[in-house]
Order: structure tokens, then C-alpha cells, then sequence
């Protein structure tokens, strides 16, 4: 009876009895449509929180944003204020916010280009009589489709207006500079890069834009020493429409049909009286083109040049000559020298004060020959001096020169963008060689391994390394001494005698840099050059502990010179190698000579990275054959060095030779009368390991700029060179 009634109630069920009563049916429904609702909810929400937007960027840089005819209209007020004119001292350190930028993992600047808007005035004229060019709207596109660019404006780090200043005879300058001050991240033209080519009007021609622009950094084509802020605008080539006109294949280098030609049009008559005085001297060799006059109607002038009734196409001709003339006109810039540059011709640029464009990076004197205007006259004699070889080599680097920085907007805007992104990111920063050598080209030095840029920033000092034995009265004065130079940062004593223990803390000179002591398992003199940890900086100063005769001056002179040339070795004692003909083999000499090919690391200035490479990667057995023998060690880093950079080392200040008063023969090791026979074995032995002689010899040294000059001395920078 019981069991009937428990199946009536349907309590029970195959899994068992039903502990909680079951929901019904209108009750689940509704539970189920909640969660759903709210489920959705959630959703919807975390899409709108994630998905990346902003309220600037809505109407970021896109296809359909490119034509004026479709832009917004924006009112300029009368009353719109005005930048002002432009901050001659900035610098990107003053007047760029490099902390917008940020880190990122890339190294790389975000680049934001505001929304294409046409400005015009109360009476609705337009600020420019052109709008939007072909060509700056190619740079722009250009920008937009590159890895710089960011549709986001606050991960922005450089902004670019859309307000196309290339060509300042096509503005009105009060209302361009006040519809500047409307975009909406201005700030006084802060991380703002404006791109101008043609800058200047009649009469005067000013060599950088007219354009009252606060701080922004200016990409010009006409700079003068006078108005170029160097390390913050960049100079930039004025771009020539032949090179998308005009396809010119590539020459090989070799002799031309004419040695020098000229093909501007514009030239002032003095110039061209010169010139033509020089093609009377000089016949055939010179070729004198002016524009036609006697063309028939509907062919394009801008494509021909006469010489006495004789048609010539343009820029064709300029193949046909191995130098062209550019001569500056009324602008610094002339779009002449992206022409010739297309041609392979040498360009020999006339242009007093003119800033060549991409000269932060780029080495003109590989691909140009710069001739002061005073000079013209000499001209011919000048060129003809250089070398056959040099000429084919200069032609080679002209035409690269152009396929890679001249022949489009895109090349031309790109490579300023990377210009300012190596600023901003010195050590990701591309090589000279990068810049410089043409991927096809192999070159027979090796590149620099340490990826520095053409001038190194502004490091924090250096790392003085003092090897020392036994001589603790010597070592104390040394340490003294190097105490006092400014831009020291610590100073770390290999300590390499395992029979005695370093003086006890309290005896060591008080210093105002970190001193440690490092105690060396073996007496070896490769101990110097051992990649310690505690080496910090990138400078390293290499110095002996008897080298107590030099002044701070000096050893802060050098360190300045080494942040010059940070691939270098930088030093004071400089010795030679020199070839004995009567023993057929390399000798070592310590006199005083016109030439230097090494510095003696006993005091010497160089980066930190050749510690690494002397301790892992010396070739052969040169490291264990130094310490055997307790001797060269020096003259193996001359030839490190010198074999992956190719270069020679740089001596600094006038002194030759260090003598330390209290040493004796006992005490110096270079006073050992074998000395220098084992020196000159040394070199022959290290030639032979490297299957070749590295070393460099150079006939110059590094002084202070007023070191001989009659000048108070308390005006010099480092008055205290000391003496021979």
C-alpha cells in the first residue's frame, strides 16, 4: 500500500526519490529569458568597453577623406589668433615631448594625420589657391599606408596637418598660420611636422617658411645654415615631377660624352657669363644649356634644352655628362638636383650656406662635389683633379642616392619620418652604413657591430678600468686624480695580485663615484678587458695604474672626442707600425712620428662591446699568447678593433710619451729592455693570426678647438692640456 502510494504521488523516479520539488514550466521560462538578457548585456558591454575607438579618430585618414570637394568647411574668424613666428633655439629636447612617444617593443613613432578639412575665411576664399595637391596628397597617402601611422590620436607621438604648406606661392600666410592654431592637439605647434618645399616670395626668398608656426618641427627644401634648426627640422629635396614622368634607365659608371653640363634655366646672368667663359676655355668638354625659344607650339619646354638652336631632351641629356651643375637660383632648393641625381650624374652643388638635403644621415661627400660660389671659376680645374675610380664610385652612389630618398613623395616622406624616429630612438637607430652603402655594393670593411648612431646622445659619463698588481701609493694617486674628471660615473680596480689582499676600505681615497674592487683568480693582463658586470656605461676608460700625469682636462677632453666616435679607440700615447724592408717583416715604433696607427690602452677611451669581443671572440690564440707572455695586450685590442671597424684609432691632446717619476725598471714593465723587440714580435705574430694587417695609420690627432690660441685661459673649455 505504501509503495502504490509513492508511485501515485510521483515522487520517485528511475535515478531515485526527488529531493526538490520541480520548477514549473512558466517559472523556467522566465529565469531562462533573465540570464539570457543579461548574458547579452554583458556581452555587449565589453565590446563597446575594448573595442578600440576614439572620439578624434572617427574620422580618421581614409580613401574617401581625400578629396577637398568633399572636406568640411571650417570658418577661420578674423579675430583667430596667430602662431608665433617660430623658435629659432628649439631643439628636441626643448620643444618635442618625447615622452608621448613612449616605449614600445618596435621602436617605432606613431604618426597621426588630422581629418582633411578646407579652411576658408569669413568671405569663404579658401586659404590656398591650390587646395590639396598631387603631391602632398601622395606624402599623405604615402604616411597612412607605412608602419608609422596610427588612426588613434592618443597613441600619437608626431602629428601631421592635412593642410598642404609644400609650395608657400600657392598660400595665403595669415590664414594658413591661423587655421593651424584650429586643429585641435596644436599646443603651440608641439609634435607637429609640417612639409614645405618652395618656401619664401618675392623679393626676398626666405629660406624656410613664411608660415608663423609655433614650435613645430619644419621639413623644408630650402634651409640655410641661417634658418635650419640643426638636430630638429629636417632638410629635406624638393621633389621634381620628372620622376614620375620620366623613367630614366640606369647607367653604368664610366667616362661620359661631356665632362661637365649645365641645364638650369633660371640662372643669374653672372653666373652664366662665368659659365659661358668657362666653356670658351674649355670647348667640347662643357656643354651650356639654356631654355628654347623656337620650339614648335604644343611641345612641352619643360622637357627640352637649346644650345644654339640645337634641341636636347630634358632630362635625358643629363646621362650624357659625368658632373652637372647645380647652381642655387632665387630658392637655395632647386628641384635640378633630384634630376641629375636620376641620371647618375655628379652633382656639383654651387649653393653658399645651403643645407643638402637628408645631410643628417646622408654622406654628400660620396656623392657630390660642394664648390664654394666664389670658386666657379675654378671649377673645371677642380674636377678634373679627382680620381677616375672616385668618379665612377660617386655616379654609382648619385643614382642611389635617388632611387632610395629622391624619386617620390613616399621616399621623401618616409625617410624624414625615420630620421626623427632614430632621434627618438637613438639605439634602434639605422647605421651610416645603412644610410650610406648601397645593398648591392660589398664593401671590404666590415660594419661596425655597435649600431651607434652619427652622434651618440649624451651618455651617462663613463666607466674608469684600473689594472694594478702591487702599486698602492700609484693606484691611490691615480684614482685621486681621475676623481676629479665631470663626467666620470665609477671606477672599478681589477685588483690581479692573488698573494696580497686589496688595502682595507677605510685607507681607500673618499670619492664622490662608486668605487669596487674586483680580485682576479689569475695574474693575467687580458684581466683588464674582461667584460665585468659592473660596468654600466657604454665608455670605457682604460688606464694603468702608474698614468698619474694626466690632468682632468684631458681626460674629459677625450671622453668628449670618444662620444664623437664612440666605434674608436680614443687615446693619448699613440705608437706605429711600420714595415722593415731589410727584415722583411712589421716593426713597432715608439719615436715621434707624423703617423699613428695605434693608441696604447694603458690610457684610452672605447665601447664597453670590445670587452666582450677580446674575452669570446679574439681570433686564435692570441688572448692566451698575450698573457704568457705579460705583454701586448694593447696592441691585440689595436688590432680588434681595427678589423671589424675598419678604422684607425683617434689620438687625442699633444702628449706622447707617459713617464712616471717614481717607477723604476724594476717596477715598469715597459721598461724592460726586450720591451720593444717583443712588441715588434707581437705585431708580426698578430698579422699572422689575423691573415692580415688591420691596423690604419692616420697622420691627424684630436686637440681642444682653442688649445694653441691666444685666448685667456679661463675662457677655454679645457685649459689644462698638459705638455708633450
Amino acid at each position: 500500500l505504501l509503495l502504490s502510494a509513492m508511485y501515485a504521488s510521483g515522487k520517485y523516479s528511475s535515478r531515485g526519490p526527488a529531493l526538490i520539488p520541480r520548477m514549473k514550466t512558466k517559472h523556467r521560462i522566465y529565469y531562462i529569458t533573465l540570464f539570457s538578457v543579461v548574458l547579452l548585456g554583458l556581452i555587449a558591454t565589453g565590446m563597446f568597453q575594448f573595442w578600440p575607438h576614439s572620439i578624434e579618430s572617427a574620422a580618421d585618414w581614409t580613401l574617401d577623406k581625400r578629396s577637398v570637394h568633399d572636406a568640411p568647411l571650417v570658418r577661420l574668424p578674423v579675430s583667430s589668433p596667430i602662431p608665433e613666428r617660430g623658435d629659432l633655439s628649439c631643439r628636441m629636447h626643448t620643444c618635442f615631448d618625447v615622452y608621448r612617444c613612449g616605449y614600445n617593443p618596435k621602436n617605432r613613432i606613431k604618426v597621426y594625420i588630422y581629418p582633411l578639412q578646407k579652411f576658408v575665411d569669413e568671405l569663404g576664399v579658401p586659404i590656398s589657391s591650390t587646395g590639396l595637391s598631387r603631391e602632398y596628397n601622395d606624402l599623405l597617402s604615402a604616411i597612412s599606408d607605412s608602419n608609422f601611422y596610427t588612426d588613434d590620436v592618443t597613441r600619437a607621438c608626431l602629428f601631421i596637418p592635412s593642410i598642404d604648406v609644400l609650395n608657400q606661392n600657392s598660400l595665403r600666410i595669415r590664414e594658413t598660420a591661423q587655421a593651424l592654431t584650429m586643429l585641435p592637439r596644436w599646443d603651440k605647434g608641439m609634435n607637429h611636422l609640417l612639409f614645405n618645399m618652395l618656401p619664401g616670395g618675392p623679393p626676398d626668398y626666405n629660406t624656410a617658411l613664411d608660415v608663423p608656426r609655433d614650435r613645430a618641427l619644419l621639413a623644408g627644401g630650402g634651409f640655410s645654415t641661417w634658418t635650419y634648426r640643426q638636430g630638429y627640422d629636417v632638410s629635406i629635396p624638393v621633389y621634381s615631377p620628372l620622376s614620375a614622368d620620366v623613367e630614366l634607365p640606369e647607367r653604368q659608371p664610366g667616362p661620359r660624352h661631356y665632362f661637365i653640363l649645365s641645364s638650369q634655366t633660371a640662372i643669374h646672368r653672372e653666373y652664366r657669363a662665368e659659365l659661358e667663359r668657362l666653356k670658351e676655355e674649355n670647348g667640347e668638354a662643357l656643354l651650356l644649356l639654356d631654355k628654347c625659344s623656337n620650339l614648335s607650339q604644343g611641345v612641352a619646354s619643360a622637357r627640352k634644352r637649346c644650345y644654339k638652336g640645337q634641341v636636347y631632351d630634358y632630362p635625358q641629356i643629363l646621362q650624357e655628362s659625368s658632373f652637372c651643375v647645380v647652381l642655387r637660383g632665387a630658392r637655395l632648393g632647386q628641384a635640378a638636383l633630384s634630376d641629375v641625381l636620376q641620371a647618375g650624374c655628379v652633382p656639383v652643388i654651387l649653393a653658399d650656406s645651403y643645407i643638402l638635403p637628408f645631410s643628417e644621415v646622408l654622406d654628400w661627400k660620396r656623392a657630390s662635389v660642394v664648390i664654394p660660389e666664389e670658386k666657379l671659376s675654378e671649377m673645371y680645374t677642380i674636377l678634373k683633379s679627382i680620381p677616375h675610380r672616385q668618379v665612377e664610385e660617386m655616379q654609382r652612389q648619385a643614382r642611389w642616392f635617388w632611387e632610395a630618398y629622391f624619386s617620390s613623395m613616399k621616399a621623401i616622406g618616409l625617410t624624414t619620418l625615420q630620421i626623427i624616429n632614430d632621434r627618438i630612438y637613438p639605439y634602434a637607430a639605422r647605421t651610416y652604413e645603412q644610410w650610406n652603402n648601397p645593398p648591392v655594393v660589398k664593401w671590404s670593411s666590415v660594419n661596425s657591430p655597435l649600431f651607434l648612431p652619427l652622434i651618440p646622445p649624451r651618455a651617462p659619463g663613463f666607466t674608469a678600468v684600473v689594472l694594478t698588481y702591487d702599486r698602492v701609493e700609484s693606484l691611490f694617486r691615480v684614482i685621486t686624480e681621475i676623481s676629479k674628471v665631470p663626467s666620470l660615473a665609477k671606477l672599478l680596480v681589477v685588483w690581479n695580485n692573488q698573494n696580497k689582499s686589496p688595502p682595507e676600505e677605510s685607507l681607500w681615497p673618499k670619492i664622490g663615484v662608486p668605487l669596487k674592487v674586483v680580485r682576479t683568480k689569475e695574474n693575467k693582463l687580458s684581466n683588464r678587458f674582461f667584460p665585468y658586470d659592473e660596468i654600466e656605461t657604454e665608455a670605457v676608460l682604460a688606464i694603468d695604474d702608474d698614468i698619474i700625469m694626466l690632468t682632468s682636462d684631458e681626460l674629459q677632453f677625450g671622453y668628449e672626442v670618444w662620444r664623437e666616435f664612440p666605434d674608436r679607440l680614443v687615446g693619448y700615447p699613440g705608437r706605429l707600425h711600420l714595415w722593415d724592408h731589410e727584415m722583411g717583416k712589421w716593426k713597432y715604433e715608439s719615436e715621434w712620428t707624423n703617423e699613428v696607427s695605434m693608441v696604447l690602452t694603458g690610457a684610452a677611451f672605447y665601447h664597453k662591446y670590445f670587452n666582450y669581443l677580446y674575452t669570446y671572440k679574439m681570433p686564435g690564440d692570441i688572448k692566451n699568447w698575450v698573457d704568457a707572455h705579460m705583454n701586448c695586450e694593447d696592441i691585440a685590442m689595436n688590432f680588434l678593433v681595427a678589423n671589424i671597424t675598419g678604422k684607425a684609432p683617434i689620438k687625442v691632446t699633444p702628449r706622447k710619451k707617459f713617464k712616471c717619476p717614481e717607477c723604476t725598471a724594476i717596477d715598469g714593465l715597459s721598461l724592460d729592455q726586450t720591451h720593444m723587440v717583443e712588441r715588434s714580435e707581437c705585431i708580426n705574430k698578430f698579422a699572422s693570426v689575423f691573415g692580415t694587417m688591420p691596423l690604419k695609420v692616420v697622420e691627424h690627432r684630436a686637440d681642444p678647438v682653442l688649445y694653441k690660441d691666444d685666448f685667456p685661459e679661463k675662457l677655454k673649455s679645457f685649459p689644462n692640456i698638459g705638455s708633450l
